[in-house]
């Protein structure tokens, strides 16, 4: 098979964390804006490279001022480092997927693991190929040195380490 290009389609594509607040609810939030693609040499995905960004500007939790906490220098410092950046390759795992590459936040590369459900191939109504995934994975936030801490006076923290992401993916082959 020939080498196949794929681009993310953001109409039908989200990108969501889960964070822990005062360890005891979970904040959701999205980034707007992202690009990327996946560039496959085989129907099924297996082996196949994923080139993925997101804004961080474009951080959305429903609160702007903790959204602009989170563009600030405690957090992605956003200014300075617009982009968080993954590569990785897509490799079938029994009847899953995994997708394994370096995540890089602000000056911080390390190698993640997120763990991947292909919904399928489909021919939309306009003539266009789309594949559809599930994306879901965990980091720690300081391994990324996003360390901004408090600590309540009755002695909670006020963001866990733990972020869970979840990613929607719709791809249109090119």
């Amino acid at each position: 098979m020939a080498t196949q290009n794929w681009n993310i389609d953001p109409t039908h594509s989200e990108v969501q964390f889960k964070v822990k607040h005062l360890v005891i609810s979970t904040v959701t939030g999205t980034f707007k804006r992202f690009e990327g693609s996946l560039t496959s040499d085989s129907e099924d995905f297996d082996g196949a490279k994923a080139s993925f960004t997101l804004d961080a500007n474009s951080v959305d939790t429903n609160v702007a001022d903790r959204d602009a906490h989170l563009k600030s220098a405690d957090f992605f410092n956003a200014e300075q480092h617009p982009k968080l950046a993954f590569e990785g390759v897509l490799s079938k795992v029994g009847d899953n997927y995994q997708l394994v590459g370096p995540l890089t936040i602000k000056e911080t590369t390390k190698e993640v693991t997120l763990d991947v459900d292909l919904g399928g191939t489909m021919v939309d109504g306009y003539g266009q190929t789309k594949a559809g995934f599930e994306i879901n994975g965990k980091i720690n936030r300081k391994d990324f040195g996003l360390t901004w801490s408090m600590v309540t006076e009755a002695g909670g923290v006020v963001v866990g380490d733990d972020v869970k992401l979840h990613l929607n993916i719709q791809v249109t082959k090119s």
